[in-house]
């Protein structure tokens, strides 16, 4: 089924194997249009935008997501099942939950825990911490550390709250050694 319902690319090759995924569609478009060459345009349905060009020689796509996991869930869905994307990497900003991070730092989530709803689909008998791709995830750790970037592995928390009316909660989170809330990255690893 291409175009999907939220991606109306016309064929399966208009989008790379490679996607990056920032929740805003304007930072798609300033990224399409200061970091990839050639880019082109492949969706703009409901003003998430989307594009493919050339990074440094290597086909790659970004696209816009929205804010939270029904969102998130839709786009990387269709990029999985129908574009045959292969390699999602959510790129956005997060909460530090931990003093010693500081704006900036770079996090890559090894796995996700969640209070959202969207894992209840599975039916599972029990609580899941959807992972990363072990693999993709020491690959950018590192390229990073031979960049000299500093960076941070350890779990995240992915929540359905921007603003949480349980102020304390995120201690408990803390407590265990989360490093940051997002909104996005437990749906991103239990869809991947």
């Amino acid at each position: 089924m291409i175009p999907t319902p939220h991606i109306d690319a016309k064929e399966q090759g208009d989008i790379a194997e490679t996607i990056l995924l920032p929740g805003d569609p304007l930072r798609a478009r300033f990224i399409a249009e200061n970091y990839l060459d050639g880019a082109v345009q492949f969706t703009s349905i409901r003003n998430m935008l989307g594009y493919t060009g050339h990074y440094q020689g290597k086909r790659i796509s970004v696209m816009g997501t929205g804010m939270g996991m029904p969102s998130f869930g839709i786009y990387a869905y269709e990029l999985i099942h129908f574009f045959g994307v292969k390699n999602l990497i959510r790129i956005g900003s997060c909460g530090a939950m931990q003093p010693d991070l500081q704006m900036k730092d770079l996090i890559l989530a090894m796995a996700s825990s969640t209070d959202s709803g969207f894992v209840r689909q599975y039916n599972l008998p029990g609580d899941f911490a959807p992972s990363a791709s072990w693999k993709l995830l020491k690959k950018a750790a590192d390229t990073a550390g031979q960049k000299g970037i500093a960076v941070r592995v350890g779990n995240v928390l992915s929540t359905d709250y921007f603003y949480n009316e349980s102020s304390d909660d995120w201690k408990k989170w803390a407590a265990m050694g989360i490093l940051a809330v997002d909104m996005e990255t437990a749906a991103l690893y239990m869809l991947a």
